[in-house]
């Protein structure tokens, strides 16, 4: 046996013992996809010599724009982020966006520029309450693809876990062959089992596959849960592709209507889609006991609502506030005043804090 070819079989060997039997084909068929798709010919220099554009001819070149799917902030290729505290609404907020785009609706002010498919990837929801949620946002037409963790278990045996190369590969072969153009991914800790969510290195098993959507104008959603500082739980590398970033900050809390779901929406990434500052909402959904029918109503939030999350969250002293909201510093010291008045915040030596038993 030739010395190269004796070195290949112990590589694959030690790889065998390293992943097991199991995840051993289906990372050997995943990097093929890779270097299938990052070097059909196989010969990087001769990739480079087709590939490299000079600024002249960059401005020649005949680009297709990236399509507009809701309001000004979300196209083709995305990648956002939608996270919150457990139980505040971020299921209730993707679904909303799921069915708008399907449907060629809208959730709020956000309007769908046309209908598209939606595949929406549950790895928490119970089937029966993620068929009520459905039905209840629903307008009668418009069709969302659903792969629930239940039914999968129930009809296959199989467990939904993104990390694994085949899954991966077999969700971007679904999409690709049924014109998916919206992957819902909800949420990152149920369907990302095993991977520590604070190890940088260990999100790159999930990344290079939402480089692949990227690469075929599909967009992501991915739902996440916050830790206790109120910031997206594990590293921050996730965000450095987003195109945005959207949190959510619970508002039932000191709501009269304690009924369903209350939230508001903000972005701490600002789309690059737009220039456009999108202002914080404030919604409300409420399900009707006897129809199932689901009322959403929004309206814009409160200025002081989203100052005093931003107190809770550890954001306390003036510049950083303003650089937050996008207001300037006399504006801060203004909603300040009010909050002092309204006896829920104090002023420190340095910014300011919430006055103790007023945390959210």
């Amino acid at each position: 046996m030739p010395a190269n070819q004796s070195k290949q079989v112990k590589d694959v060997c030690e790889l065998q013992a390293t992943l097991g039997r199991d995840k051993l084909l289906p990372t050997i068929q995943s990097n093929m996809v890779t270097l299938y798709e990052s070097e059909p010919d196989g010969k990087w220099p001769n990739a480079l010599s087709r590939a490299v554009v000079a600024s002249s001819q960059l401005c020649e070149l005949n680009l297709q724009r990236r399509r507009r799917l809701l309001g000004d902030w979300f196209c083709e290729g995305d990648l956002g982020f939608i996270y919150a505290f457990r139980g505040v609404g971020k299921t209730w907020l993707a679904l909303s966006i799921a069915r708008a785009l399907s449907e060629g609706g809208r959730v709020g002010e956000w309007q769908a520029h046309a209908p598209t498919n939606v595949l929406y990837v549950d790895g928490e929801m119970p089937a029966d309450l993620i068929q009520a949620r459905d039905r209840g946002l629903s307008h009668g037409h418009g069709e969302v693809a659903f792969l629930n963790h239940e039914i999968l278990f129930d009809r296959t045996q199989r467990v939904l876990n993104i990390t694994d190369p085949e899954l991966q590969q077999a969700i971007t072969g679904y999409c690709l062959s049924a014109g998916v153009k919206v992957v819902v991914l909800d949420n990152l800790s149920t369907l990302a089992s095993g991977m520590k969510e604070n190890d940088a290195f260990a999100w790159e098993q999930v990344n290079n596959w939402l480089l692949q959507f990227r690469r075929h104008k599909i967009a992501v959603i991915f739902v996440h849960h916050a830790g206790r500082n109120g910031e997206a739980r594990g590293t921050s590398k996730r965000e450095d592709a987003a195109f945005w970033v959207i949190v959510l900050d619970d508002a039932k809390k000191h709501s009269d209507d304690q009924q369903g779901a209350r939230f508001i929406s903000r972005f701490t990434k600002p789309s690059r889609n737009t220039q456009e500052e999108i202002p914080a909402y404030e919604w409300h959904y409420v399900t009707d006991p006897d129809t199932g029918a689901i009322t959403v109503t929004h309206k814009l939030a409160q200025s002081l609502d989203v100052f005093r999350r931003l107190i809770a969250d550890g954001v306390t002293e003036c510049s950083e506030i303003a650089d937050e909201l996008k207001i300037s510093k006399a504006s801060v010291s203004r909603m300040a005043k009010k909050a002092i008045e309204g006896g829920w915040l104090r002023k420190l030596s340095r910014g300011y804090a919430l006055v103790e038993g007023e945390e959210l």
